[in-house]
């Protein structure tokens, strides 16, 4: 998939609601070769999914052998929106807790002084985390009125070269 495709479906509105939302599930090979699918909280940073995680998560060690992830985005309503990203994940290990980090925790219900007591409880159990960048390769916005599952696509492809 061409950068300028990838765009074009990240552009897409409905694309942009689900990229500010705080959970993508993340699909990677484990170190015993058998998928995983975690959430994790992410932020879009306009070219790049950022997810943090701390410095001894078993998924790093995965990643590091295999950086290759799939990502989805979703709602939990009928008919769903769904975002589905693939890319290669970098990893960036830093001192203290990224920017990120406290962004997209950002969203969740807090009065101001509970999110003064969750950033000092946070910045005292971190010395570090590490940033968990995937630069986007492939998307795919499913949202039920003007893309469908491909499968579903090909379908309907396929029906409509019968009439013909």
């Amino acid at each position: 998939m061409q950068p300028n495709e990838i765009a074009e479906v990240l552009n897409r509105p409905y694309s942009q609601e689900l990229l500010a939302r705080d959970l993508t599930r993340l699909a990677y090979v484990a170190k015993d070769g058998t998928p995983r699918n975690v959430p994790i909280g992410f932020t879009w940073n306009g070219a790049e999914i950022v997810m943090c995680t701390t410095k001894n998560a078993p998924k790093l060690h995965a990643l590091r052998e295999n950086p290759m992830v799939a990502l989805t985005i979703d709602t939990e309503v009928h008919p769903p929106k769904i975002l589905l990203i693939r890319g290669r994940a970098e990893l960036d290990v830093v001192e203290g807790i990224p920017d990120e980090y406290l962004q997209m925790n950002g969203s969740y219900q807090m009065t101001p002084e509970q999110r003064v007591e969750w950033e000092a409880e946070v910045r005292s159990l971190y010395d570090g985390m590490v940033r968990v960048v995937v630069t986007p390769t492939w998307a795919k916005l499913i949202d039920f009125e003007t893309t469908l599952p491909s499968a579903v696509e090909e379908l309907i492809r396929q029906r409509e070269e019968r009439r013909l």
